[in-house]
């Protein structure tokens, strides 16, 4: 199995670091293919514009979607473009890597979504959700936060994870992708949250570095969420059969925590 790892943190010391290279080690023992892109050290810009088209289909005004369609038809995709999807072709298993940053992922993050995930190219109106580009490809998240597990949940004050992770999960659904459970790292920056002293985090990291050790060595084993496709919507797009609204499908990832071990 080849496995890509898309990593977005600015600082290479930090605890998302650390678990990037725990995830390249432990898969390299297991005997998987490897690679990494790290957008902060590769100075990706995720910032979707004009510049990074040479060739413009329309020089007097940007519309993205139809620069990127132009641009992936004619071949003059921007380059580090090119290279990110050249990645994700390889793999049969992408984890993004990222810190939960105000309820969300970094911006860092989002614009590689907004660049590397073409229109186009790599989806279009029929090429999408259980139809898409990468279908019978895996795809997983592994997150930090700063507070507690017990912090989080319906309701509760550091939010729902199944919620803020919503609409990283549903993009990668949306290409194709079979979206595995997330692994979240909780209470990492510590702050004195629920650790007596610096032993105490310490041990609580130590816990957390060999849940994902364990993770990453059952990942055949892990049953992917549950996200609905195209013979499950009528015409318009609403749920064939329900009135209950998008709630019918809102819980895919609530069996998020039975994973985390």
């Amino acid at each position: 199995m080849h496995v890509h790892i898309v990593h977005a943190h600015p600082e290479p010391t930090s605890f998302n670091g650390a678990l990037t290279r725990i995830t390249e080690q432990t898969l390299t023992d297991l005997r998987h293919g490897v690679t990494v892109s790290d957008l902060y050290d590769s100075g990706f810009d995720p910032v979707e514009c004009g510049t990074h088209y040479a060739h413009q289909a329309n020089a007097e005004a940007f519309a993205p979607l139809a620069e990127q369609r132009h641009a992936w038809r004619t071949d003059t995709l921007p380059a580090d473009v090119r290279q990110e999807l050249r990645n994700l072709e390889r793999a049969d298993l992408v984890i993004l890597q990222f810190p939960l940053w105000w309820h969300g992922p970094p911006a860092m993050l989002k614009g590689w979504f907004d660049r590397v995930f073409v229109s186009g190219g790599i989806y279009t109106s029929s090429m999408r959700y259980d139809t898409g580009y990468f279908r019978g490809r895996r795809a997983m998240v592994s997150v930090t936060t700063g507070a507690p597990e017990e912090a989080f949940g319906h309701g509760a004050r550091g939010g729902d994870f199944d919620t803020m992770l919503w609409p990283v999960h549903y993009s990668l659904h949306y290409l194709g992708f079979s979206v595995l459970p997330p692994f979240v790292s909780y209470g990492i920056q510590g702050h004195g949250y629920a650790y007596r002293d610096a032993d105490d985090l310490a041990e609580h990291l130590d816990r957390t570095v060999s849940d994902w050790r364990s993770r990453l060595s059952r990942l055949t084993d892990l049953d992917a969420l549950s996200f609905p496709g195209w013979n499950d919507w009528d015409g318009v797009g609403q749920p064939k059969g329900r009135s209950e609204g998008p709630e019918a499908f809102g819980q895919a990832g609530r069996t998020a925590q039975d994973a985390q071990t």
